[in-house]
């Protein structure tokens, strides 16, 4: 089937795929493959302060939070070009 083999091609591209966010203005930086893995995070020496831990959870909370829904975006994106509108919330483990 032409569908399945398209989605068997996507999935490996996924796994090669980076996206990434960032918050604090740059200073966290989280980036996931295209199956929503984290794959790396970046933390600035300046954000880290024992006093202020909290505030540091929160940045990479709110960097990994963005990261994940920027890979769900471009995954449902990718998919809407290979599987018909119809079938997009039918098909079992298929990330809509």
């Amino acid at each position: 089937m032409k569908i399945q083999s398209e989605i068997v091609r996507l999935q490996e591209e996924l796994e090669a795929r980076r996206i990434e966010a960032s918050s604090g203005g740059g200073m966290v930086r989280a980036v996931m493959n295209g199956h929503g893995e984290l794959v790396e995070l970046k933390i600035d020496p300046q954000v880290v302060n024992p006093q202020e831990v909290e505030m540091l959870q929160d940045l990479i909370l709110a960097a990994v939070s963005e990261a994940k829904r920027r890979t769900q975006e471009m995954v449902r994106e990718e998919m809407s070009k290979i599987v018909p509108a119809g079938l997009m919330g039918k098909i079992p483990g298929l990330i809509t």
